[in-house]
């Protein structure tokens, strides 16, 4: 914790604090968005505009998301500029300039317009086949999607955005490849990817289910890291998938899925009830209702912030520990865990670690390498040397 200057300390405690408020921000700002879309009719208006074009049901849910998705991405677009371009810039994070930026955002877009696409015909289908027991079977379909959309993501989604390699540099890939094999992870290759020309920070992942999985690790970590830091990382990530992070995340994703599709069954009847009729929504199964249900599931969620960070949080601590004894590289993680406090607040209260962290500190992550390494000094200290035999 000494290595770090105060003033980059700062730096990062105001970047990570000030995340703290765009939580609010960024809830506030997409439930006034909501409510415009429904006050103001402008949601049962993109309806009917869709139902004017064609009579297939499907295909006039399809045309509403494409106008919903158009219509709030550009009413969110100043906070998403000032959150992801302008802060991440001020606080040197960013590498992009406006113009990419915009090509990536344009992506992104595009990729919403598509996959959200999809996933909201088949719900809205569900809910007009369906009527009394749709919340259930759209739990089901939500997690099928997302379960796909993991699977799919590093072969086909991540190169949208960024170039994939293999990495082909024997003391880098030497190393992780044995400590992969010890720990049962069947992969013989692992991958880089060109982050640098998004952003400033260090990160790897083990990524993908059976021939989708995939060892990565970007080109901010190999260029700053030390071979302690990129293994000591690379021993985290593979934490996550030999400890089945993954599947259990799904596991616990698909819980709050189930109850998230109950409480939108009633928040949405009861306030279909009182103000349907003025918003003109017919049903839960008018797309006009989408707004209703960003707005419903913005409240549950932020209220749900700090239980999503504590699962995730404990997760992230489970693999640390896994890191430490695969890859027996504590000064490494430690020297890694600096670098990740540019932009993490190191050494947080216990509530605000609570609230607001969905990984260990960097005072946490620190103090229990040291820890590791404190009780395993014989794996460090070069034994004495032996008197000669006579």
């Amino acid at each position: 914790m000494a290595m770090i200057p105060p003033a980059a300390n700062a730096r990062a405690d105001a970047y990570f604090e000030g995340g703290y408020w765009l939580i609010l921000w960024g809830f506030l700002y997409g439930t006034v968005v909501s409510l415009l879309l429904l006050q103001l009719r402008w949601s049962a208006k993109m309806r009917d505009l869709a139902e004017r074009i064609t009579r297939f049901r499907w295909l006039q849910t399809t045309i509403y998301w494409v106008q919903y998705l158009l219509l709030t991405t550009v009413l969110g677009f100043p906070l998403e500029y000032y959150q992801n371009y302008v802060r991440e810039h001020k606080y040197g994070l960013a590498t992009q300039t406006f113009g990419p930026w915009m090509g990536d955002e344009g992506k992104s877009l595009l990729l919403g317009l598509v996959l959200g696409g999809i996933i909201v015909v088949a719900l809205f289908a569900i809910i007009r086949k369906l009527p009394n027991t749709w919340w259930i079977w759209g739990s089901v379909a939500t997690m099928a999607f997302m379960v796909v959309t993991v699977a799919i993501g590093p072969v086909y989604l991540q190169p949208i955005f960024n170039k994939i390699n293999r990495l082909d540099d024997p003391k880098v890939t030497v190393p992780i490849l044995r400590m992969a094999h010890a720990n049962g992870i069947p992969t013989n290759d692992v991958y880089e990817i060109d982050a640098s020309r998004q952003t400033t920070r260090m990160s790897a992942n083990v990524s993908g289910f059976g021939g989708t999985m995939r060892i990565t690790m970007n080109d901010n970590l190999l260029r700053r890291g030390s071979l302690e830091e990129i293994q000591a990382v690379m021993g985290h990530e593979m934490g996550h998938y030999v400890l089945n992070h993954i599947p259990n995340f799904m596991m616990f994703l698909f819980i709050l899925v189930v109850v998230s599709f109950a409480y939108l069954r009633w928040g949405i009847a009861w306030a279909l009830k009182r103000w349907g009729e003025r918003w003109q929504i017919r049903d839960i199964g008018d797309p006009a209702v989408l707004p209703l249900v960003m707005l419903l599931g913005g409240v549950l969620f932020f209220v749900l912030t700090p239980v999503t960070n504590t699962e995730t949080r404990r997760q992230e601590k489970e693999a640390d520990m896994f890191g430490l004894n695969a890859a027996r590289r504590p000064d490494g993680f430690a020297q890694a865990a600096i670098h990740l406090g540019e932009y993490r607040k190191m050494r947080p209260g216990p509530i605000e670690e609570i609230l607001f962290f969905d990984h260990p500190s960097g005072f946490d992550r620190i103090h229990s390498a040291m820890l590791w390494k404190g009780e395993n000094l014989e794996l460090f200290e070069k034994p004495a040397a032996q008197p000669a035999a006579h």
